[in-house]
Parts: structure tokens; sequence; C-alpha cells
């Protein structure tokens, strides 16, 4: 009998080639779109769960009472660590870690710049990195250690042992190789190339060491580790106002564990509560995954309804010989199981030719493993789940028709058939029409955002990192520069222009006793304003004739708005407990996320520790000739290093990654969809222009005009298209609504885009309709009535 059924399925797939072609090419680009986005889905949420302590560790955060809100945040003292280690016998171990950074290794004339982190001893206990050589107990106990990853080892080294040699840091210290690890899944939260221990770190930067048991010094990370099936809610309560214990109480602060589970979907807190994240951008996307599949199931509903007519004597004569209804169903379930395994098939196909223009798309490197048991636990899943879905309405419909009545030729659809059809085609209309109003509110966002004031000069700005020679020489790398003609003008800073390094509270006159307002802090050198190209509204800049500018401060204006001063220049404001003369106010600078108001900032003058070299390059030489003189200047001064650079606008454009990444995938995706809509659109119509052929050729000899067929055809299609829109329309709002509300600098849903989307799909159906409507409304009535 399964011989049989199966023979069959194929016989009615051969005989109705078009048919099948439409519905195994909508199912399998269907398939294959969920595929791409549940494997990006299942990146995102598989992020380090290769930890074998997944469960047990976390972050210390804390919350921060100011404002009138609350502020959390990751950044903490030193003595954190040991003081939550201390404070619960649940705690088993605590560890610091830095913000990482870029290390120069050399070994003889091997040098690479790699990303490391300096970290405590612990490190490698808690988070267990895949050790290839060394003891994760002992191997950052030397001060004078260091721990590689394979690939940094062998670009270092080659084919040689590494172990126990040296290794020159940052041509400051030679490091001896203790331990190498596997290389870095692509999905862990931390991304390195090297571990330096902490003690090295304290033993050379001054301020480590003078910040150790300094609890107001908010500059460092804190991972902890529970004993397994402990409640983080329970250490909470011990370590609460462990800050307030340790004088830090001139306002609220709290400090909790924040688990590993939730670091990479939902580290973002409005008010002190977790609130949104990347979980919203994967939530929205297995959405769409379920949207396309949905569309792709509706359309082998839609054309195995409507094609019932042509297996009507089938079913009739089957059950006259005596089939019963449930083997009906089954063998009508069969088939479109069959189909959708061959479009399963094609679908794999389609992922693997299109894997590596996503991968570059998502920056990732996902694959299809077709070793893994879920991926064909998953696979079958997906064909049973395709196939009985949408085939459930069409074997139940078909078999429920009276043998009598289709063998006497009397089985017609009417209502039973069209109505369910038209609620389908409906539905699939929905969709596209809240696919096509996201993407183009998305667009609207991004434009919305690119159109924003800077309130600096993005173009021929060039970054380069300040090293400890180049800060040594920075006087003279600077005038060689400038007299060169290879710059117009130089500065250098504690953070670039693009990123926010620090934060800080800051006392003026009439400022209210409970008020506490965190100030973005810029650290910079002479010439900073001029090289940004930031505009002084009021007062001056910094300057070497003014030897006072080191206890002067600049201001933006959202500083002036916060404070309410009408005459801010020559104010004192108490920063750091020192008194800081504001000498000078600036436009605002957008240094932070794009989607927020700018913060209040000050400016002070530091002409040492800089991160940053900043360079304004001359708009009279091509920026090739001006890199290799940059290059010429600072590699003289710098040998040990190999030339780096940026630029602001290249810095600037990274800001975009995310929402650049969501706005290309829903372009790509709404399209997918809209075209599998159409891949259905196209048969639906297609079948009813064949199946009205009579009633065409009657009009036609009556004088029907082609116009007229056209429009006879399309109505239907139009009003589906209509509904959809009434429907999806304040859907769509809604949805995009509740997206933009994460963003503080934001667009209003336009009502444009809503109907523009509407006409969109209302023309896409026309098109699609009308091209059928033609053809049939061209045929010769002579033809389609000759056996009348």
């Amino acid at each position: 009998m399964l011989k049989n059924y199966f023979k069959i399925a194929l016989r009615n797939l051969l005989r109705n080639s078009v048919y099948s072609v439409i519905n195994i090419s909508g199912l399998s680009i269907g398939i294959a779109c969920t595929i791409l986005i549940l494997l990006w889905v299942y990146d995102e949420v598989t992020y380090d769960r290769f930890q074998p302590k997944y469960d047990n560790l976390y972050q210390a955060w804390i919350k921060s009472h100011f404002d009138g809100t609350i502020s959390s945040w990751t950044s903490g003292p030193q003595p954190l660590a040991e003081g939550i280690k201390n404070a619960d016998t649940h705690v088993r171990n605590t560890v610091l870690v830095d913000w990482g950074g870029e290390h120069l290794l050399r070994v003889g004339d091997n040098r690479i710049v790699k990303q490391g982190h300096f970290v405590g001893k612990a490190f490698l206990e808690m988070f267990q990195f895949e050790l290839i050589k060394g003891d994760a107990a002992t191997v950052l106990d030397d001060p004078t250690s260091i721990v590689l990853t394979e690939s940094a080892a062998k670009a270092l080294f080659g084919d040689q042992d590494p172990i126990n040699q040296l290794v020159n840091v940052s041509n400051f210290a030679d490091l001896k190789v203790t331990g190498i690890l596997k290389d870095i899944p692509r999905n862990s939260s931390f991304e390195f190339e090297c571990l330096i221990p902490w003690d090295h770190n304290k033993k050379y930067a001054e301020w480590i060491k003078e910040t150790e048991n300094t609890w107001g010094e908010y500059s460092f990370q804190t991972f902890v580790e529970l004993a397994p099936g402990t409640p983080s809610e329970n250490v909470d309560k011990s370590i609460s106002d462990i800050l307030t214990k340790n004088g830090e109480d001139e306002m609220k602060r709290e400090v909790f564990l924040y688990p590993m589970s939730r670091w990479r979907l939902h580290s973002s807190f409005k008010n002190g509560i977790e609130e949104g994240g990347l979980i919203d951008y994967v939530t929205g996307f297995t959405a769409i995954a379920a949207f396309i599949m949905i569309i792709a199931c509706i359309n082998f509903m839609n054309l195995s309804t409507a094609r019932s007519e042509r297996r009507a004597r089938e079913v009739g004569i089957r059950k006259s010989v005596g089939s019963r209804r449930k083997e009906i169903v089954a063998q009508f379930l069969g088939e479109s199981v069959l189909l959708s395994m061959f479009a399963l098939l094609l679908a794999i196909v389609l992922v693997e030719i299109a894997l590596p223009f996503y991968n570059t798309l998502v920056q990732k490197k996902l694959t299809l493993d077709f070793t893994s048991p879920l991926f064909w636990i998953l696979s079958v899943s997906l064909v049973l789940f395709t196939g009985l879905l949408s085939g459930s309405y069409p074997a139940f419909y078909l078999s429920s028709f009276q043998p009598a009545a289709v063998l006497k030729g009397k089985i017609t659809v009417g209502k039973t058939g069209v109505t369910p059809r038209k609620i389908l085609v409906t539905l699939q209309f929905g969709f596209s029409i809240i696919l096509i109003s996201s993407t183009l509110i998305i667009q609207q966002q991004i434009s919305h955002i690119k159109d924003r004031e800077l309130g600096y000069q993005q173009n021929k700005l060039m970054m380069v990192d300040c090293t400890a020679d180049l800060e040594k020489n920075y006087k003279a790398v600077k005038n060689e520069l400038l007299n060169g003609n290879i710059a117009t003008s130089v500065t250098k800073s504690q953070s670039p222009v693009t990123a926010i390094f620090s934060n800080n509270f800051v006392g003026w006159p009439g400022k209210p006793e409970d008020l506490k307002v965190l100030f973005t802090t810029l650290r910079v050198d002479y010439d900073y304003n001029k090289t940004m190209g930031t505009k002084i509204t009021e007062g001056r800049d910094f300057s070497e004739e003014h030897k006072s500018d080191t206890a002067a401060v600049i201001l933006n204006q959202a500083a002036i708005e916060v404070m309410g001063l009408k005459d801010p220049i020559g104010t004192q404001l108490d920063i750091w407990g020192d008194k800081f003369e504001v000498i000078g106010i600036t436009e605002n600078v957008l240094m932070g996320s794009l989607f927020q108001e700018v913060k209040p900032s000050f400016t002070v003058l530091r002409t040492e520790s800089a991160n940053f070299i900043t360079i304004r390059l001359p708009d009279s030489k091509t920026i090739p000739e001006s890199v290799k003189e940059v290059e010429k200047v600072t590699t003289k001064y710098n040998p040990a290093y190999p030339f780096d650079y940026t630029f602001a606008d290249t810095e600037f454009a990274k800001k975009f990654t995310e929402i650049n990444l969501i706005s290309d995938l829903s372009n790509i995706f709404a399209f997918l969809a809209i075209f599998i809509t159409g891949l259905g659109l196209f048969g639906l119509a297609a079948f009813t222009a064949e199946q009205r052929t009579k009633e065409i050729g009657i009009r036609k000899v009556l004088g029907a005009t082609l116009s007229g067929i056209v429009v006879l055809i399309s109505k239907d299609f139009s009003r589906m298209v209509i509904i959809a829109f009434l429907i999806a329309a304040p859907l769509a709002w809604w949805m995009m609504n509740e997206f933009l509300e994460r963003y503080s600098y934001r667009i209003e849903v336009p009502l444009w885009v809503l109907l523009a989307s509407g006409a969109i799909a209302l023309l896409f159906a026309l098109v699609i309709v009308s091209t059928q409507a033609l053809r049939a409304g061209r045929r010769n009535p002579a033809q389609s009535l000759r056996n009348e």
C-alpha cells in the first residue's frame, strides 16, 4: 500500500509539474530562510555554553541611585573582588579582569599585535578555556608569565615548543610562556589571544598599585564563581551593601551578581531593571522565521485545495471501492511530507550556497553540522511539521468529498474551498505588509541617526595608538607632522572622539544636595578642539599661554543646560575634590550611543598618560599620501610597533554595525517572504484564470474588453490585500513603536510608511494577477468554448 501511495504521489508531482515546482520552490526557500535564521539564533543563544561552570559564573554589577533614576554598570573597585569572596561562604572564587586591549608581542623579528587581558590568578580555574599545555591552577601564578592561544604561539614560535620561552610584551617586559590555550571559540564573551597575570599589571602600572585598596576607583571588572546550586539572590543579600560599608555612602549603591546565562542576550538595564538587549533581535528574527514558514505552508495549502477538483474523481473512486477516510487522509499527508522532504533537500543545497555570503553579512562562521544528531532531529521535525501543517487542510478537505456527488460530476468547491483560501492569502499579505513596514521603518530610523549633528568634523581625522615611545616623543612627533605639512593639527587624549572611557560627578554653585549627575569626562592635550573641529561657542580653548589651565575645565552645551548656569565662564566647579574654573563652552559632540541624547561632559587638560594621538590630515593631499607620511614619522619614533591607524569616520561607522545587520537581514528576509508570497499568488492566479476560462470566453463573445477581464480577475485579490492591510497596519505600527521605544533619539512611526507598505503589496499582487488575467483574456474564445 505504501508503495502504491508513493507511486501516486510521484505521478501527481510529475503530472502537475508547474504547480509542483511552485510548491517545492516556495517551501524550499522558506525552509532555507528558516534554517539560516535559526543558525544565527542558535549561535546567539549558545554563547558561552561551552564553559563547564556556565551555571555558576557571574559578573558583579552595581546599581547606583541618583538623579531620580537607577543606573547599572559593571565597573567596580579593585577591593570588591576580595570583599565579595569574604562576604559569603557560598562564593567559591572571585577574579579581577581589565577591559582588554592590544599588546605588542615580539619574539626575535616576529612582531604581532594581539588582543589580551590582565587577569587574576583564578581566571582559568573559573573560566575553563581548554588548555593544551599548562595547569590552570598555577599557570598565572608567576607575575612574569604569559599564556598564549595556539594561533598566537604559532605566529610567534612556529613549530617550536613555546613553553618557558620568553615573549617581549609591549616593548616593556619579557614574560615567560607558561601555558597554551586552544583558540577561543567565537561565541565567547571573552575574546583574547594572550593572558597576563594581574600581579604583573599591579607591579608595573603605578595607578593600579595605588588603587589596590581604594573603594572609590570604579575601573575594573569582577567575576564571581558560586558553589553549584547556590541561588545568586541569597548571595546578593550578603554583598548588596558592601560598597556602603566601605565608605561609598554619598549615594545608595547596591552590588548584585549577574549570571553568565544573561550576559549575551539580556545585559541591558533601564532604571535598574533588566530590559531588552540582543534578545529582542533574537525574538524578532525567530518571529520572521515563523512568518516565512507560515507563508510557505499557506502556499502549499492554497495550491493543493485550489486543484482539488482535479483529484476529486480519484477520491470518489477510492471511497467507492472501500477506502476509508483515514486512509485517504494518510495518503495526502504522506504526499505533503514527501514534498516537504524534497523541499528540505533543496533547502540544504540553497543554505550551503548561501552560507559564505551569509557569514560575511552576520560576521560569524556558521555551518551545517551533518554529524550532529540535533541537526537530523530538527530536520526530521521540520519536515514533519511542515508536511503535516501544510498538508492538513487539503487532506481533510479532499477526503470529505462524497463519492456519489464526485462521480456524477456534481462536486463544486463553493465557499467551503474558496473562503479558507481567501483567509490564507489575506494572512500571507498581512505578514508581508508587516515585514515591508518594519524594513522601511528601520531604514527611516537609520537615516534619522545618520543625519544627526556630530559636533565635530569627521573627514580626514586619523587616530594612532599612543604607545610609551610615542608618548615620550610626543612633542617631536607633533612638531614634525606640523612642520612637514603632514598634518594641520595634532592632539592626544585618553579616549578617542568616537567613544566614552570615563564618567564622573561634578559639583556646581546652586546644585541641589540630592542631585547627582554623571558627566562624560575627557582628558586631553592642547589643540584638542582645534583638531576635532569642535566649535567653541563661548569663552576660549586651553592654551599654553595660560599655565593655570591645568585647573581649568571646558563644558559642553548639555552640561550648561543641566547646571542651569546663565553666565558659566569663570564659575568654579567641584571635581575630584578640587576646584576647576570654567573657561569655555563647546557644542555637543556625539561620542557615545547614536540612539541616546548627548550627555553633559567636561574636558580637562592632561598632558600626560594619553591613549590616542589624533591627527587632522590636510585637504591638499590624498589619504594614501598622508598615511605614508604619518607612518614614516611615527615609525621613526616608535620602531618597535608595526604601524597601525584608523579614521574617525571608520570607527563611527562601527556604531551602526548592529542596526545595519538588523536592517540588512530584515531587507533580505522580507524580500524572500514577499517572493514566496508571489510564487503562491502566481500559482493561485493561474489556477483561477484556468478555472474561469469558459466564463472569460463567454464574456468576450458578449463584448467584454481585455481590461474588463483583468479587473474582473484582479478585484478579488485586491480586496484580500486591502483587508490584509487594515489588519496588519495597526499591528506593524504597534510592533515597530515597541522596537523604537528602546531609543531616546528616535523617529515616530510615519503614517506614510504604513500606507506605502500597503501600496507596495497591492501593486505587487496586481502585477502578478494581471499577467495571468491578460494571458487568459488573450485566448481565442472559440478554443475555450468549442466543447460547449
